[in-house]
């Protein structure tokens, strides 16, 4: 080997390696919003292979970052036109061989989900073409679209089907392709030839917590009154992560300050404990400065708390803020049509 040539050997990467040094690479901050959004077995998993990561090298990082970032911008591409649309920009970008090499490693979540022409499709028209199909096939279709849009929709649907809606979303687990594409057959319409022969998984509770948080006041209402009724176990799950204390960023100044006067002093220095930076100087920015001072004092002298009771003053303080949404003494910002009266 001639003098001062070198040789860099970088070994593939797992997709669990990938992701453990993405997060290192994020740091703890970032990774921690980002275990926020993963399912208990992932967080595992994941942090069983941060654990073995001695060190991420400065090529590894770099390769890394660059791979993600290209994965997202396909992503992107893909939801705003499809497949086609992102091989073209991408191409033109990074090249033919480069484009395939990312598109192939995208997974099913990132590929053109089933019901596409729907989600593009104006709410009002939706409403027409799926209000008279069976409410789980009215289910189904919402549960793929993005939960602005499944609002409306749900809203707009009679009031003796909303509720009867909104609990098979919540229920759903998995759909298997031949459902789906029965489905579409009977709309009409052949809506993408790239779903798997896997199983697809969509609703769930989050899929419908993320449409009842874009719905108007009224209708979230009723559907979670009629829920309690059939369903009261369901309907508490869901009120669970109906609004979760990082939320309290989405409330205006009088609303901090009103459910302030509602919450004990020691348990809000609690939940603070575990809060995020942003969340904390909202609060502090919503109460006198001396009271500030004060509350800061006793989480820096508090010491170690368990994650469940930190977890438990931020549910009972959440419980606090719904309470007085209910009696309409505060209002929670909504993506849906709640109106303002001044």
């Amino acid at each position: 080997m001639a003098a001062g040539s070198r040789v860099e050997i970088t070994r593939e990467y797992t997709g669990r390696e990938k992701a453990a040094m993405l997060l290192i690479t994020l740091g703890p901050e970032r990774s921690a919003q980002i275990f926020k959004h993963l399912k208990e077995d992932e967080i595992e998993t994941l942090t069983l292979e941060i654990a073995n990561i001695r060190s991420v090298s400065p090529q590894d990082k770099d390769r890394i970052l660059e791979e993600f970032y290209q994965i997202c911008l396909a992503q992107e591409y893909i939801a705003e036109g499809g497949i086609g649309y992102a091989k073209d920009i991408l191409e033109k970008a990074l090249g033919t061989e480069k484009t395939m090499e990312i598109i192939n490693k995208l997974t099913v979540s990132l590929q053109v989900r089933p019901f596409d022409f729907v989600r593009k499709a104006d709410p009002s028209q939706v409403l027409n073409f799926i209000q008279s199909e069976h409410p789980q096939t009215i289910a189904l279709i919402l549960a793929y679209l993005k939960p602005q849009q499944a609002a409306v929709v749900l809203s707009s649907l009679p009031q003796d089907k909303q509720a009867d809606v909104a609990r098979r979303i919540a229920i759903m687990d998995r759909t298997s392709p031949e459902i789906i594409k029965e489905v579409e057959r009977v709309l009409e319409k052949k809506l993408s030839s790239l779903v798997t022969e896997d199983y697809t998984a969509t609703g769930g509770l989050q899929a419908i917590v993320d449409i009842l948080n874009s719905v108007d006041r009224g209708t979230e209402k009723f559907i979670m009154e009629t829920l309690e009724i059939e369903d009261a176990d369901l309907a508490e799950e869901i009120r669970k992560r109906m609004f979760v204390f990082e939320d309290i960023l989405l409330l205006d100044n009088r609303s901090i300050q009103r459910f302030l006067r509602e919450v004990d002093n020691s348990q809000l220095a609690i939940a603070l404990k575990g809060a995020t930076e942003e969340v904390k100087n909202v609060i502090y920015n919503n109460m006198s400065k001396r009271l500030s001072e004060m509350i800061k004092e006793d989480i820096e002298f508090m010491g170690p708390v368990r994650l469940k009771d930190v977890e438990e003053a931020q549910q009972k303080i959440v419980n606090v803020i719904r309470k007085l949404e209910d009696a309409g003494e505060i209002i929670i910002s909504r993506g849906g049509g709640d109106e303002i009266v001044v």
